[in-house]
């Protein structure tokens, strides 16, 4: 199957550039109301499975509430309290920096990273974006009594746990296992898997894992992402909504009532992500608000001047049926 045009990319009122892809949006009762493409083709989730790998390490013993509990299930922007948040995960395992196994990375917010480079600075493990992660899980290897030093390992104790954990909230099996970016291993689910997934994190009791990931994500955006970032201003926008992106194009919801969706853009492109994000959220019921509307367009700039958008394709989610190619 192709999947069809999601978004749109207008210059000077003509369509230069378009992005295929799928998506999927669950209605409160558990039933598919919105879908286009198929969103049964298994993906990479990438980042969107972070919030499942921290269900797993919280079920294996990790002990972390609040900010650092969201940070452990983020992508931070590599900001100076990211760092702080990342050192005293690691502190209170007994660990240290030079224990991570997360390759060294610029911090993904432009302003930090100008400011890093400013006073002499470099990429760094501990400014990588999944740092707070890779923090966490060797946080739970040393509260499990695990091997520290092999825990990138797909057979280890603590990635085996992952796993399980991931085909449990995603509702079937993992069918590829492949190397993440930042070199943990990276289990392959659907894009309707990771809804299902985010959707049963909500829908969790209070005092579970799950609850507890969502609710640290959902109060504490700011350490799942950064001060300035779309997934940030997505839930500050919207009270009670859960959302975490994945490279690739990849984007997961849920609200607390149990609506949720995923997104997976084709070609990768994280241009196209957010756009289409909040056209799904708006198909499922979610009003207009002055944010949103900021958040569903991405600027196309000619010169000094802003001379187009990356848009949602016309009707990309009409209420009628499926969209085809």
């Amino acid at each position: 199957m192709i999947n069809p045009v999601l978004v749109e990319v207008e210059r000077s009122g003509f369509v230069e550039s378009r992005h295929r892809g799928a998506a999927i949006g669950i209605a409160a009762d558990g039933g598919v109301t919105v879908r286009a493409g198929e969103p049964e083709a298994v993906i990479f989730p990438r980042s969107a499975n972070k919030p499942m790998q921290a269900v797993a390490m919280l079920r294996s013993g990790l002990d972390l509430d609040d900010e650092l509990l969201a940070l452990a299930a983020g992508s931070h922007s590599g900001e100076d309290f990211h760092v702080e948040g990342t050192e005293k995960i690691l502190a209170g395992a007994g660990l240290v920096a030079g224990d991570l196994r997360c390759p060294a990375g610029w911090p993904i917010d432009p302003e930090v990273q100008q400011e890093v480079a400013r006073v002499g600075g470099g990429p760094s493990r501990m400014r990588m974006n999944c740092s707070g992660k890779h923090a966490a899980m060797l946080a739970t290897c040393v509260a499990a009594g695990w091997p520290t030093d092999t825990y990138l390992d797909p057979g280890h104790p603590l990635q085996l746990a992952i796993r399980s954990a991931v085909e449990e909230l995603a509702g079937e099996a993992v069918t590829a296992v492949g190397v993440d970016g930042c070199g943990a291993p990276l289990f392959a689910v659907s894009t309707a898997g990771v809804a299902r997934a985010f959707r049963a994190l909500v829908l969790a009791a209070p005092g579970t894992p799950e609850r507890r990931v969502a609710d640290a994500m959902r109060t504490h955006p700011q350490w799942t992402s950064g001060t300035r970032r779309e997934e940030r201003r997505l839930m500050d926008a919207v009270p009670g909504l859960l959302v975490k992106c994945g490279a690739e194009g990849v984007d997961a919801f849920a609200f607390a009532d149990g609506r949720a969706g995923a997104v997976k853009i084709d070609d990768g492109a994280m241009r196209a992500r957010t756009p289409v994000t909040v056209a799904l959220l708006r198909a499922l019921g979610v009003h207009d608000g002055a944010e949103l509307d900021a958040l569903s367009v991405v600027q196309v700039r000619g010169g000094d001047g802003v001379v187009g958008a990356v848009r949602p394709a016309p009707g990309v989610f009409a209420p009628s049926a499926s969209r085809s190619p």
